[in-house]
């Protein structure tokens, strides 16, 4: 199973259900599955849920103790391990961090933002919005999501340039790249403490930091050689020692690539008149 199969699934399921407003109502979706719904309020506060299948008969169980907006991700995440008929691969960490999170489980989670967050939906808003932490809230609210799921859904949904990043005590755990980004091969490696000097890092020392701030790509990016500034906004979530981070080009667009062999071949054919020589190519090789 791939994150791919499973977004395609839960998209199936939303056409299936007919689903036509947000936010996404809970109830159809159970029912189209032959789920039930429980919520335990003694649930262990590191569990967010889990679910029990018995011939043919599913119960899914939340933790009442977490937030709504939690509750929904969690039902259409165990949703995703009926549908999908993945195991529960829970164990190891808190349901909350995303630090040694299995295939299985963010499997489960693609399937459940793409239910929780339709793309039919969400994309046109995203297009329409303008980037930032104030976007990820108003939209966040809008679907009844955790921005953490909206920023996520945000950056592989946009055509900005951006990257959503979350960290945990002090260390990167996850990233999604916007289409933009991944085709000029921006990178941020998974496990790398947050660069210092980074707004991120100024927020989880407890600094003050408003707004968005600027930022060199190459801070955040793995070996960076387009330049340009980034704009960095971010939120920490004191409770579970995490850091929200939005980042992207204050142009919104990708810097071009400088230094490349084709602007060194136009720069050197630009210096000479055009006497019917063609110059010898550069020692460097063409990519």
């Amino acid at each position: 199973m791939d994150e791919l199969t499973a977004a395609i699934k839960a998209r199936e399921l939303v056409q299936r259900v007919d689903v036509n407003s947000i936010p996404v109502r809970v109830e159809p979706l159970l029912a189209a599955l032959g789920c039930e719904l429980k919520v335990d309020n003694d649930m262990d506060p590191h569990e967010a849920g889990y679910c029990l299948s018995k011939n043919g008969a599913h119960v899914i169980v939340v933790n009442g103790k977490d937030s709504p907006e939690r509750q929904r991700f969690t039902t259409f995440h165990e949703m995703g391990h009926i549908d999908l008929k993945l195991p529960s691969e829970h164990a190891g960490s808190p349901s909350w961090s995303y630090n040694k999170r299995s295939a299985n489980e963010i499997c489960c989670d693609t399937y459940a933002a793409e239910i929780l967050l339709p793309h039919r939906f969400f994309k046109p808003l995203v297009d329409s919005a303008d980037i930032g932490m104030a976007a990820l809230d108003n939209l966040s609210e809008k679907f009844e999501a955790s921005v953490t799921a909206t920023g996520s859904r945000f950056a592989s949904t946009t055509n900005v340039p951006c990257a959503f990043v979350v960290s945990e005590n002090g260390t990167v755990r996850y990233t999604v790249m916007s289409k933009a980004l991944r085709e000029a091969r921006a990178w941020i490696t998974r496990g790398i403490a947050v660069p210092s000097g980074s707004s991120t890092a100024l927020i989880r020392n407890g600094q003050s930091v408003k707004g968005p701030q600027e930022i060199a790509a190459d801070v955040w990016f793995n070996d960076w050689r387009r330049g340009g500034v980034l704009l960095e906004e971010t939120r920490y979530l004191r409770n579970y020692d995490q850091t929200l981070t939005l980042l992207w080009f204050e142009d919104e667009e990708v810097p071009h690539e400088s230094g490349s062999d084709n602007d060194e071949v136009d720069d050197e054919m630009g210096l000479k008149e055009l006497d019917g020589i063609l110059p010898w190519p550069g020692k460097r090789r063409r990519r």
